[in-house]
């Protein structure tokens, strides 16, 4: 029942969509005698390289099987974005891969209003990773726990690149194995949306030459969703225990803004830049 009403809704949908795209928006001369807005089901057919009966039974909601490539070049066809894109994949029951934002050295890709977001956590260390563990943005308190030696340089300030070819010194987190085990657990359910995507194979393939520890991880087959955790980092002033809380980011495909909160006093203290040992607001 459910998926027939998908077939409708997915026949309605690529109707409207095809009424709202001119022959001019895609290249075609007007023509005559047009008696519906938009282009014609051969033309949309045409443009997109499948056949005119297929594209026609897919407009018609009947039940007929379609490969994600086709859904694309439909969808390229009828010029649609990328909420749109994920609607049409979702009605015709295939799964969507959106497009992963990926990291560029150097660059902050999230907007104006989601930095202000992240600065205004401060002094709450906050990230926006995607799926890759690639940094999109951050803020200073971040940084100060993250990288205090300032690495993150190369490879799109990736937080697992920087972890695993670190040294054992070097490495910010104390329970380094453990921790590690977790993200390249936690990454491989976010390769389950982008199996055989160059950017992903060639990370995974470069890292696993760089890191044995990586390789050995990424042997082992784990595999665990995001989620809250208790993170343990090094600090000048004592161990610093940090919860981690996810949070999804709109517009980002695949990205998540994650947030570190103390999990004790004693560590709300070294965030907040306080003494260990100073006295509570109001002590006399």
């Amino acid at each position: 029942m459910a998926t027939g009403r998908r077939r409708t809704e997915l026949a309605a949908f690529l109707r409207a969509r095809r009424a709202r795209v001119r022959p001019a928006d895609v290249g075609m001369p007007p023509g005559f005698r047009r008696r519906t807005p938009g282009l014609r089901r051969e033309e949309v057919a045409q443009l997109a390289g499948v056949g005119v009966t297929w594209y026609t039974w897919l407009e018609q909601g009947r039940p007929i099987n379609a490969s994600a490539q086709v859904l694309t070049a439909v969808a390229r066809t009828l010029r649609l974005d990328a909420a749109e894109r994920e609607h049409l994949f979702r009605l015709a029951e295939v799964p969507f891969a959106p497009e992963a934002t990926v990291a560029v050295p150097g660059a902050d890709l999230v907007s104006e209003e989601v930095r202000l977001i992240l600065d205004g956590l401060d002094p709450l260390p906050a990230v926006i990773y995607n799926q890759r563990f690639d940094v999109l943005g951050h803020n200073a308190a971040y940084m100060r726990v993250f990288d205090p030696l300032g690495r993150f340089s190369g490879r799109g300030r990736n937080v697992m690149w920087m972890m695993f070819t670190s040294s054992k010194e070097d490495c910010p987190l104390l329970m380094r194995e453990d921790e590690l085990r977790l993200m390249v657990a936690t990454f491989r359910s976010g390769y389950g949306d982008h199996v055989g995507e160059l950017a992903w194979e060639g990370f995974i393939r470069e890292l696993s030459g760089a890191s044995a520890d990586f390789a050995a991880m990424w042997a082992s087959g784990d595999v665990v969703p995001p989620g809250p955790r208790v993170k343990t980092f090094r600090h000048p002033s004592g161990t610093l225990r940090l919860r981690s809380e996810s949070l999804t980011v709109n517009g980002i495909p695949d990205a998540r803004m994650v947030v570190y909160l103390p999990s004790d006093e004693h560590s709300r203290r070294l965030v907040a830049g306080e003494p260990p040992n100073a006295a509570p607001p109001g002590a006399s």
